[in-house]
């Protein structure tokens, strides 16, 4: 029996892994589950699935969730330390990483330290500290297994005897693909007048505010690259996104004797969860078998920098190094949560992060200190940014 913990229970891909924990009770049992301030769902979901742990964020949330589960024997925290403890208790075998932001580097990198099973959803471990994370996973021998549909894709397009060097695996090109979001073929001029809610209409998966905005600005494919940087020891030239809008091919790999190997499914979160969850056996997702026969076409495209100018920027950091994927990160969070409450426009973001990325300079991260005190930095040039912006 697996025993896992979801940090970030309430969100689609925590809402997505307790589908699949559903469909095997013999096979998993919930340790503990964590909210930020969703305090009705996560008692919905501490009801159905009965963890030990419940931790939420602040001591407010933390007395409501006590009177939502009295009597349930479950225990309920808050704060961050208790996210750590949650994450590298003795009783968790697995942990699915899914708090969105760079609040969840801390717990995810505790997971990473006590060695456990870490299904990263989280972006921000890797590309605040790619580096400090990926030694703490070597060191401690943690197991680490990416849950974004491309990056899990990608694991499964590798032969199994991968380790972080592509050249001895005979890999040319990582192939990120990418929806291009609600605004592939929108007119570029008009995209000033881009709303909210036209922001998080992702044409084919199901996600959150920010991360849907993500999508739309192809800042989240950036935040990738990244990610696939640290994830599988390639430089920036020898990772590509490439355009699909069927989102049926999740991502790709290039080797060197012409070979390309894709993983596809239909898209739906599930597929990979079940097979980080399982790995290196399969279970049942919930998710529909694909039907190949049922598909007019499947295409690709060169992505637009001009029309996706965050994709460039995280090319940017990414060549840059050191602390500059994390002031790319802490800006892009200011300035989407800014849009979101409609104090800038769309195109806006792209100027906010860009503006931090040469104000604030970058340097090495040699500890998670100094990638927090840098992220604390772009945060504070983000929002004066947005001041200026707004006149």
């Amino acid at each position: 029996m697996q025993r896992i913990t979801i940090l970030g229970a309430t969100g689609s891909i925590g809402a997505s892994t307790l589908d699949v924990l559903a469909r095997h009770p013999d096979l998993y049992s919930v340790y503990a589950l964590t909210a930020h301030g969703r305090v009705e769902e996560l008692a919905e979901a501490c009801r159905r699935h009965r963890p030990k742990r419940a931790v939420v964020g602040t001591p407010e949330a933390a007395g409501r969730l006590s009177q939502l589960l009295e009597g349930l024997g479950i225990v309920v925290e808050h704060g961050e330390q208790a996210l750590c403890d949650v994450a590298s208790h003795a009783d968790t075998d697995t942990v699915m990483a899914a708090i969105v932001g760079a609040a969840g580097l801390a717990p995810t990198l505790a997971a990473a330290r006590a060695g456990k099973k870490v299904l990263l959803a989280n972006k921000e471990a890797l590309v605040m500290s790619g580096q400090l994370f990926m030694d703490a996973v070597r060191e401690h021998k943690a197991t680490l297994l990416p849950i974004d549909s491309e990056h899990n894709a990608i694991f499964q397009s590798l032969p199994g005897t991968y380790g972080r060097n592509p050249d001895a695996a005979g890999v040319a090109r990582i192939l990120l693909t990418a929806s291009g979001g609600p605004f592939l073929n929108r007119a570029v001029e008009t995209l000033g007048d881009v709303t909210p809610d036209e922001a998080c209409k992702h044409p084919n998966w199901i996600m959150g505010r920010k991360i849907s905005v993500d999508s739309a600005t192809m800042m989240n494919k950036g935040l990738e690259v990244i990610e696939a940087h640290w994830l599988f020891g390639a430089p920036a030239e020898r990772i590509e996104v490439v355009i699909h809008p069927q989102s049926v091919i999740h991502s790709m790999v290039s080797y060197v004797d012409g070979s390309v190997l894709a993983q596809l499914g239909n898209p739906d979160m599930r597929t990979p969860i079940a097979h980080a969850l399982a790995y290196p056996e399969r279970i049942a997702s919930g998710v529909a078998q694909l039907d190949l026969t049922g598909m007019a076409a499947l295409q690709f495209y060169k992505p637009d920098f001009a029309r996706f100018p965050c994709l460039a920027l995280a090319f940017d950091a990414l060549r840059a190094g050191g602390t500059a994927p994390s002031l790319l990160n802490a800006a892009n969070e200011i300035a989407v949560q800014a849009f979101l409450d409609r104090e800038i426009g769309f195109r806006d973001i792209d100027r906010v992060i860009a503006n931090v990325m040469d104000a604030v300079p970058h340097g090495p991260a040699p500890s998670i200190e100094a990638v927090l005190e840098q992220d604390a930095r772009a945060r504070e040039a983000a929002r004066s940014a947005i001041s200026t912006l707004r006149g």
